[in-house]
């Protein structure tokens, strides 16, 4: 049985550099409902589809409350568990309402903060090969820095959601 459901096209949106957060100029990705979950197994069921197309270095948790982005890799989020209300892309970004199946995938700089969540509200992150994940605060220092190493992060080999034909590799040429 696929993992994946049928036609999974993420929704795209290209968050601007607001001063503080750097973002980026590939779009941060949120496939809804993408990912069919093992009621038994959720977690584990986002945990191999992101491992199969290559991205590692897998964790349990939340999305912090405050503030931050990684500018030395890219970031993939998998629901496993609840629900959250995220913003993304930083102070001027967007707030989105994430569930159990949605896959948010954030390039390099993409700020992110956890405003609410229910109580069981699982996320499964993961990166693409090659780089070491940092947790970066929005300060003009920061901000200064971000804008040299963002530009140098690789692309990943596949979509963590639907591999080497996925939406990421069109969407991020």
């Amino acid at each position: 049985m696929p993992v994946v459901r049928d036609k999974a096209e993420p929704l795209a949106i290209v968050f601007e550099d607001d001063g503080l957060v750097p973002n980026n100029i590939l779009p941060f990705l949120v496939y809804q409902g993408a990912v069919k979950l093992d009621p038994k197994r959720p977690a584990e069921t986002i945990e191999n589809l992101f491992e199969a197309n290559g991205w590692g270095g897998t964790w349990r948790n939340g999305v912090y409350d405050y503030l931050h982005y990684h500018a030395t890799v890219h970031e993939v989020l998998g629901v496993a568990r609840g629900s959250a209300r995220v913003r993304f892309g930083g102070d001027h970004g967007q707030e989105l309402d994430i569930k159990a199946g949605d896959v948010a995938v954030l390039p390099a700089g993409t700020g992110h903060q956890c405003i609410e969540a229910s109580e069981d509200f699982c996320v499964i992150g993961a990166y693409p090969p090659g780089a070491e994940m940092e947790i970066t605060r929005a300060t003009p220092e920061n901000h200064a820095k971000a804008l040299k190493t963002i530009p140098h992060v690789a692309l990943p080999p596949a979509d963590p959601v639907t591999g080497k034909d996925g939406a990421l590799m069109r969407l991020w040429r």
